[in-house]
């Protein structure tokens, strides 16, 4: 490197008196904006490698910026979702709250408008076992709760106290297959029997085939079975076909359709009348055009039906208002006697229609074209009957004829 160095250094020494020199001129020497070329030469060759500097730092601040916000904002996320669950459990607790509060009103409601003795009681518990229906309540014998006593909702049935224990009590449902009750249907008022088929579903058994139930008929309490109350609403009728013997008909108990949490007991039942079913009401409204205009040759008087009774029931009043007879008093009339004839209004001759055979006055038969004589006045006109004349006739046998001869009074 030494002898390097001793070798050039005469042009060494004379570049740096050069780039010396050169720098000398460039700090006196300025451009036309008046600044000094060196100040331009060294702006020129800082400014690439300082915009450098700042990318490298921009983007090793922005790294490590963003890995501080990200975790930052994992722990803000994590506490917002926190936050979140609390909301919705909270939530959801008014929620049930506000349920159970118009659930409570409504019973009290219920038990304010039916006549039978009702307790409040809480379903606490669920049996074990999957086969038997069984729910577990907070009220007991201590609360005057019975066995085989009735619950209800204002749904509907939903099942009758199985035991009762002093501060508790043990119910079972109505979709249980031990559960019985005495039903009657709203509209034919078929009367059966309740029982449990399990799965949320009930059926109607000792129906005949031959009593009519309609799919959709709603089925109450018929207080048969001295447990239920009459008049408490069981369910609807969901499907309705004949069977062997009995009809199969599947209900669904409307008292079980919401899960209930709250019943009531009947400590103390009131039969109630079976309400009548409501009218169904048309899908829509319904179009009636206006009333046709009045024809002047057509009578404002409705046309009237007029039956062959009617016809009878008319002769024989003209029969008893010619004998003066009042039906219902005396005798009966002689019906035997000919009603007079029917007047009815003279018919309009039709000029299309060709001359027919008329009849006279006078009762004399006259032609198309032969006009009927006159009839004097005070004057009759009888016709008699000429002795009958016998003709033979070819096979043996006689023949009558009688030959009509007119003569004038």
């Amino acid at each position: 490197m030494d002898s390097l160095l001793n070798r050039y250094r005469s042009i060494i020494l004379l570049i740096v008196v050069l780039f010396g020199q050169l720098i000398l001129l460039a700090y006196q020497v300025k451009n036309e904006d008046d600044v000094r070329l060196i100040r331009v030469w060294t702006v020129s060759a800082i400014a690439p490698i300082a915009q450098i500097a700042e990318v490298v730092r921009s983007s090793v601040y922005g790294v490590f910026h963003n890995y501080f916000d990200l975790r930052n904002a994992r722990a803000e996320n994590r506490r917002m979702r926190s936050d979140m669950d609390k909301l919705k459990l909270e939530n959801q607790f008014l929620h049930e709250e506000l349920n159970s509060a118009d659930r409570l009103k409504a019973l009290a409601v219920f038990e304010k408008r039916t006549p039978s003795r009702l307790l409040a009681a809480r379903i606490i518990g669920t049996a074990a076992t999957l086969s038997n229906k069984i729910v577990f309540l907070d009220r007991g014998s201590s609360s005057g709760v019975l066995k085989s006593m009735a619950i209800i909702t204002p749904d509907g049935i939903v099942g009758k106290i199985l035991d009762a224990y002093p501060y508790a009590s043990q119910a079972l449902l109505a979709t249980d297959p031990s559960f019985a009750a005495g039903v009657v249907s709203q509209k034919n008022h078929v009367r059966g029997i309740l029982r449990g088929i399990g799965s949320g579903k009930c059926k109607v058994d000792n129906v005949q085939n031959e009593e009519k139930v309609e799919s959709g008929e709603m089925f109450f309490t018929s207080g048969d079975d001295r447990v239920f109350p009459r008049g408490l609403p069981v369910g609807r009728a969901a499907v309705v076909r004949e069977g062997q013997q009995f009809k199969d008909i599947l209900v669904y108990p409307s008292g079980l359709q919401n899960g209930p949490e709250e019943v009531l007991i009947v400590l103390q039942g009131a039969h109630q009348v079976i309400p009548e079913p409501e009218a169904r009401e048309t899908s829509g409204p319904m179009y009636v055009g206006p009333q046709p205009p009045q024809d002047k040759h057509t009578s404002s008087q409705p046309s009237v039906l007029v039956t062959e009774a009617d016809r009878l029931r008319d002769k024989y009043k003209q029969i008893g208002d010619a004998q003066g007879h009042k039906f219902g008093e005396g005798s009966a009339p002689n019906f035997n006697v000919r009603t007079p004839p029917v007047q009815h209004p003279p018919a309009v001759p039709n000029a299309s229609v060709p001359p027919t055979t008329r009849l006279a006055p006078n009762g004399v038969t006259t032609g198309a074209n032969q006009a009927a004589p006159a009839a004097t006045p005070g004057t009759t006109r009888a016709i008699r009957i000429a002795p009958s004349r016998t003709f033979p006739r070819r096979s043996g046998c006689s023949r009558t004829m009688r030959a009509p001869s007119t003569s004038a009074a």
